[in-house]
């Protein structure tokens, strides 16, 4: 049971990013305290804290929801997510090291181990969150060597946005989609370990158009 603040934070933003709370849904704080072992008021403070996020709405007499998921919007947070990504690896090809190339090397082969395994289950269900954490590691280490702590940060919230939207439509993620988003990762990770710019961003593109 979760009780501090930071914990219930971090919990309610990855379930949303998740779609545990499907885009649109009510998010009640009478109902969500028994999940922490707190107050109402406490769930509510915390809610309130998300809002900036993006990925909670609130109105007055209706309370807060989990932000609706819509073509429009899907399509507006990916290209702003294409633009973050493509710049900050341009950048980390051009600053960075041999620790960025160690650091990417070794996420990328954590994601793809968990989504090699994921395309045999052929279905994401319980690995859910455990992918999430693992692409957003990859796309992160990704351009880690940006230099640019201002781009790093907003790369955080829109990817949050965009993983909110992305899984909380009704989609196929069985054996098909791994594949293809495996296939996906293994071109960025080429191209940038090749210090090749131009397949870099191609590669990153190609990754996210089936969002757009």
């Amino acid at each position: 049971m979760k009780t501090d603040t930071a914990d219930i934070y971090d919990d309610l933003q990855r379930k949303l990013m998740t779609a545990v709370f499907k885009p649109g849904e009510k998010l009640k704080p009478a109902s969500l305290q028994g999940d922490y072992g707190v107050s109402s008021n406490t769930v509510r403070d915390v809610l309130m804290r998300l809002l900036p996020s993006g990925l909670v709405e609130f109105e007055e007499q209706r309370g807060f929801r989990a932000t609706p998921s819509s073509e429009t919007r899907r399509r507006d947070v990916t290209r702003f997510r294409i633009m973050l990504e493509q710049e900050g690896c341009t950048l980390s090809i051009q600053k960075g090291g041999l620790e960025w190339e160690a650091s990417l090397t070794a996420a990328h082969h954590k994601l793809s181990h968990i989504e090699r395994q994921i395309a045999r289950d052929s279905d994401l269900g319980e690995h859910a969150h455990v992918w999430s954490d693992a692409e957003l590691g990859f796309h992160t280490a990704l351009i880690s060597a940006c230099d640019s702590p201002l781009l790093m940060q907003t790369f955080s919230r829109v990817y949050a946005l965009f993983r909110q939207q992305v899984v909380g439509v009704n989609r196929d993620f069985g054996t098909n989609y791994f594949e293809a988003i495996i296939s996906e990762h293994k071109d960025i990770v080429d191209a940038a370990l090749a210090r090749d710019v131009g397949a870099a961003r191609e590669a990153i593109y190609r990754h996210m158009a089936r969002s757009l």
